[in-house]
C-alpha cells in the first residue's frame, strides 16, 4: 500500500475508535424534569369549637431533589370516611420553605350529630397544574363540639389563682383545659430573686382539670392553678375536651376558647402561721477539753409556702411584752439557739413566718421552758 493511502486508512480508524469512545460516555437520554414539589409530610390539624386550624411546612425541592422557585399553588381538602377528598380552599399560594396555615368554619352538617373522624389534606401542584399527591392525613372529630366555657372569673389566694366557670349542660361532663399565658413580669419581683431562683415560667401553659360531674347540683366548677409566681400576671382562658374513641384511637373534640380574664399574682397574704414550735434548755458545762453555753434550742415545723423568706423568733419573761430576739435578716432554717437566757428562770417563744415581699404572720402558739439551776 502506497504511503498515502497508509495515511487514509490511519485516519479513518482513528475517527472511528473516536466515535466508539463517545457513544459509551453519553448514556440514556434523560425525560424532562416535571418539577413536582415533594408532597407536605407534617400536616397536623386542630379543632375549637367549629373551627378547623391546620398547619404544615411547605417543602424546598422538588421530586428531583432540585430547589424550588416561585410560589406554588395549594389545594386543601377534606374526606369523611372513605369518601372523597373535597375542597376546603383552594387559593392559596405559598413560597418553598414556608409555614402554611389554613383555618375553616366547618359546614353545619360536619359540625352536628355524632362523633365521627374527619381527615384533612394538602395538595400541591406545579406550575402546570400536576399535583405532587396528597399530603399525610390530618384526622379531627366532626360532630357537635362540648357547649363553650362562660363565667370564667380568677380569683388571687394565698395558694394559688382560684378559678371558676359555670356548670356546662352536658350530661357527659366533659373536662376543661385551662390555657394559662404569661402576660408581665413585675421586675421589683425579679430583683428580689436569688442566684439559685427557679427558671423563667414558660409563655404559655395548658392545664387540664377534671369536671364536676360528681356533684350535678354544682352552678359552678372550680379549679385551683398552684403553680402561679408571686409578681406575676396572668391571662387564663378555657375550653371544654370531650376525649372520644374513634377508629382504634382517642381524639380530642374541644368547645370553643373563652374569652380571657386576666389576674395580677400580687402577693398580698401573710404566710402559713408555724406550728409545733418545741423549747429545750440546756445548761452549759466547762471541762478540760470542752465546754458547752447554757441556751434554749428552738425548733418548729417548716412553713411550705413558695414565697416563704424565712422566720422570726420571739420572746417574753412573765407578764413583759414580746421582744424579737432573732435577727433582723429572717432566719432560713426552722430552728434558733438563745443563748442570752439565766439559770432558774422561765422563758416563753413563739415564732413568725415572713414572707419575700415583707408580710409577717401571726406569732404562733408560744412554748415555755425554764432553765434549770445549776
Amino acid at each position: 500500500m502506497r504511503g498515502f493511502d497508509r495515511m487514509r486508512w490511519a485516519a479513518l480508524a482513528s475517527s472511528l475508535a473516536a466515535g466508539l469512545v463517545g457513544c459509551g460516555t453519553q448514556g440514556a437520554p434523560q425525560p424532562p424534569s416535571l418539577n413536582l414539589p415533594d408532597p407536605v409530610g407534617d400536616l397536623s390539624a386542630t379543632r375549637a369549637g367549629d373551627r378547623v386550624t391546620l398547619a404544615w411546612t411547605m417543602p424546598k425541592k422538588n421530586t428531583d431533589k432540585l430547589p424550588l422557585k416561585g410560589d406554588l399553588p395549594v389545594r386543601v381538602c377534606r374526606k369523611e370516611g372513605a369518601g372523597a377528598c373535597e375542597t376546603a380552599g383552594g387559593d392559596l399560594k405559598l413560597p418553598p420553605g414556608a409555614e402554611g396555615t389554613f383555618t375553616e368554619t366547618l359546614p353545619p352538617l360536619l359540625a352536628s350529630n355524632a362523633p365521627r373522624s374527619l381527615s384533612y389534606f394538602v395538595e400541591l401542584k406545579n406550575r402546570n397544574g400536576r399535583s405532587a399527591g396528597l399530603s399525610n392525613a390530618a384526622v379531627v372529630p366532626a360532630g357537635e363540639a362540648p357547649a363553650p366555657v362562660s363565667g370564667l372569673a380568677a380569683e388571687m389566694r394565698r395558694d394559688g389563682v382560684a378559678l371558676s366557670w359555670t356548670s356546662g349542660p352536658d350530661a357527659d361532663r366533659p373536662s376543661v383545659r385551662l390555657h394559662r399565658k404569661l402576660i408581665a413580669s413585675n421586675p421589683v419581683a425579679k430583683s428580689r430573686q436569688s442566684p439559685l431562683a427557679p427558671p423563667p415560667e414558660p409563655v404559655e401553659r395548658n392545664l387540664l382539670v377534671s369536671s364536676c360531674a360528681e356533684d350535678a347540683r354544682k352552678e359552678s366548677c372550680r379549679a385551683l392553678d398552684k403553680s402561679i409566681r408571686f409578681g406575676e400576671s396572668y391571662e387564663y382562658r378555657a375550653q371544654r375536651v370531650l376525649r372520644v374513641p374513634l377508629d382504634g384511637k382517642t381524639l380530642e373534640l374541644a368547645g370553643e376558647i373563652s374569652a380571657p380574664v386576666r389576674i395580677a399574682a400580687l402577693d398580698l397574704f401573710p404566710p402559713t402561721v408555724p406550728t409545733d414550735l418545741v423549747a429545750v434548755a440546756t445548761l452549759g458545762e466547762s471541762g478540760p477539753e470542752t465546754a458547752t453555753e447554757t441556751a434554749i434550742d428552738l425548733s418548729w415545723q417548716p412553713v411550705p409556702d413558695l414565697d416563704l423568706a424565712g422566720y422570726a423568733v420571739y420572746r417574753r419573761e412573765g407578764d413583759r411584752d414580746w421582744q424579737r430576739i432573732s435577727p433582723a435578716q429572717p432566719l432560713p432554717a426552722p430552728a434558733f439557739r438563745d443563748p442570752q437566757v439565766r439559770q432558774g428562770h422561765t422563758y416563753s417563744y413563739a415564732v413568725t413566718s415572713i414572707g419575700q415581699t415583707g408580710h409577717e404572720s401571726a406569732r404562733s402558739a408560744e412554748a415555755q421552758e425554764t432553765v434549770p439551776a445549776p
